[in-house]
């Protein structure tokens, strides 16, 4: 019976060490996709721990995670750093992006159901009220962003699709948010809300060509922007 006892509270020790170092590594993926971080900033263990209000070894166990896939750099001294960011590599991603996250919105304009559509016209009118206001709420804008963006991309029904796109948010959300947070004129000009309009009519109509038309525009309108300013180096 003890022995029992025993298994049975060490299963569960795991099962909450697991829950934990899950809720960190979504925590720090959300911190670094909202550019809440910059390219090149240093981080460290204890400084994420304080942050997160948690010890120290989940917060090392997402840091090997999240630098596996290519989010964060491990640096001799047990520091940490966001990836620099060159032109060159952001272009080589936007690239990507565009292939991946239009195959996305394709099959998403033919399998997404009712309840799924319905949730991405949520939130684009949530974006379209926020954005409009005379002091729109960055934060607000960025969430809605990614969860419109994302809420298109699963109803493709493709997960692994779903989890690679998650994988390059993580490399370019410390460019593309941060240039929200400097004032862009992405912001004034809201060229988003026109090409969000046109991927969510090409889900209502089942029409792969105007979904990713819609998507397509969406990034290239928001790299055209970046490139041009000098927050990048060559």
């Amino acid at each position: 019976m003890d022995q029992n006892l025993i298994a049975d509270l060490s299963t569960m020790r795991k099962i909450e060490h697991a829950t934990l170092s899950e809720r960190v590594y979504h925590d720090l993926c959300e911190l670094i996709q909202a550019g809440q971080v910059r390219p090149g900033q240093k981080l460290t263990l204890k400084g994420l721990s304080d942050a997160l209000g948690t010890s120290p070894m989940p917060v090392r166990e997402a840091v090997r995670q999240l630098a596996a896939e290519g989010a964060l750099e491990i640096l001799p001294n047990r520091a940490m750093r966001v990836p620099l960011m060159t032109k060159g590599k952001f272009r080589e991603l936007l690239k990507i992006r565009l292939a991946l996250e239009g195959l996305a919105v394709e099959h998403a304009a033919v399998h997404i159901d009712a309840d799924g559509l319905a949730e991405v016209a949520r939130l684009h009118e949530q974006l379209c009220v926020e954005m409009k206001r005379k002091k729109p709420n960055v934060d607000v804008i960025i969430r809605l962003n990614k969860e419109l963006h994302f809420a298109a991309y699963q109803g493709s029904g493709m997960p692994t699709l779903v989890d690679l796109i998650a994988g390059l948010w993580l490399q370019v959300g410390p460019v593309i948010n941060l240039d929200l947070r400097a004032g862009s004129r992405r912001l004034a000009e809201a060229p988003a809300l026109i090409h969000h309009a046109i991927l969510l009519e090409g889900l209502r109509q089942a029409s792969p060509e105007q979904a990713r038309e819609g998507l397509r525009g969406d990034l290239l309108s928001a790299a055209e922007m970046i490139l041009a300013g000098d927050g990048l180096p060559d």
